[in-house]
Parts: structure tokens; C-alpha cells; sequence
């Protein structure tokens, strides 16, 4: 429903409950839950138009909005909820622990037991989110792309984790073009997708 919204943040605050801000957009004030490494960087400052990438949870006794500073760790969140067992506080509290793309390495690289390092996760649910999450990054179908960069596995890696975060197939092309040539070994799935995250970012 809704991708992002621009206003000014008129609040933030911290409760037992978690880490929110409140976005005005055009008179109307949306609470937001956020990181804890978003609601530090975030500034309360009402001169200022800031934009926030949200998503909308609905439960049968709640609706929540969650905001991010950013559209892949917003899309790597509703992925972390697509994982049976993890709801909206255990995928909270692994980006408080990892950013996106230390998330994205640890669930490829199936290093279960770093990531019992967020609050609550252990070992068992880190193994299934392994388990589920690797299986939804790296089974996207890939398309017949153009680019005629040299392939690799690591190349084909990044393709299908940027597909399965609803990058489009030339914006991955054009980016993969820009970063391939900086990359010492193509055959590194972490480095290419790092890369490749902290290039879309910008």
C-alpha cells in the first residue's frame, strides 16, 4: 500500500515497547517503529524534509507501520517476516544486530551461529531462517540479461538476491556494469553483493 513517505520527523521516542518516530506528512502525523541504528541517526527537525521507506503489517488485533532509512533494509525486513517463527520484533531485532547487507552474507554464507548474536535467535530458528531465507535469495528465477560482463557464480548470486528484493532487471544490469570492473574476484558472492547493495543505496 504504501513505499515511502516525505515529510519532516516532528518526534522521536524510545518506550519499553521499541524505538518509534512520528513522520508529518502534509498535517498528518504516521508513528513509525524503527532500528535502533535508524533512530539514532534520525533528527528531529521540522525544517527539514526527510524521506522514510515504510511497510504496513496487519494482525488480526493491530496495524503497525514500520520506517527505514533505506529500501533494502526495508525489503530485507519483510523478507525476515516471510520466515515462520519471526514476527515484526525478532526482524526488528536482527537489523538492530546486522545491517542488510551483513544480513544477506551470513544467511548465503549459512553462518547460523553469528547470527544467535540478535536478541532472542537461537540456534535452531537462526538455522531456519538459513534455511528459508537462502532458499527465497537465491532460487529467484533468473532473467536472460544482455550484460556482457564475464559470468560467474557470485555474479549470478547477486543477480537473484536483487531480483528477490524487487530490483528491476536493468537497474541490476547497470549497476552489476558499474561495480564488476572494481572487483578483484569475481568469484566473491559476498564482496559483489555488498557492492552492489551499497551502490543502489546511494
Amino acid at each position: 500500500m504504501f513505499d515511502y513517505f516525505k515529510g519532516v520527523i516532528s518526534d522521536k521516542r524510545k518506550t519499553s515497547k521499541g524505538t518509534f518516530i512520528t513522520i508529518d506528512v502534509s498535517g498528518i502525523g504516521y508513528l513509525l517503529e524503527v532500528t535502533e541504528i535508524d533512530f539514532n541517526c534520525t533528527k528531529v527537525d521540522e525544517s527539514e524534509m526527510q524521506k522514510v521507506y515504510v511497510l504496513l503489517t496487519h494482525r488480526e488485533d493491530a496495524m503497525s507501520l514500520y520506517g527505514f532509512s533505506n529500501k533494502e533494509t526495508r525489503d530485507i525486513f519483510q523478507i525476515l517476516l516471510s520466515v515462520s517463527g519471526v514476527g515484526a520484533k525478532m526482524a526488528i531485532a536482527l537489523l538492530n544486530e546486522f545491517d542488510a547487507c551483513d544480513l544477506i552474507s551470513l544467511v548465503i554464507d549459512g553462518n547460523f551461529k553469528e547470527l544467535t548474536r540478535a536478541k532472542g535467535v537461537g540456534p535452531k530458528l537462526a538455522q531456519k531462517i538459513i534455511l528459508e531465507l537462502k532458499d527465497k535469495l537465491m532460487k529467484t528465477e533468473l532473467p536472460r540479461t544482455s550484460c556482457k560482463l564475464p559470468k560467474s557464480q557470485a555474479f549470478d548470486d547477486t543477480q537473484a538476491v536483487l531480483l528477490s528484493l524487487g530490483y528491476e532487471e536493468n537497474e541490476i544490469e547497470d549497476v552489476l556494469e558499474k561495480i564488476m570492473p572494481t572487483i578483484q574476484d569475481h568469484s566473491n558472492s559476498e564482496e559483489v553483493i555488498r557492492k552492489a547493495l551499497t551502490c543502489l543505496s546511494m
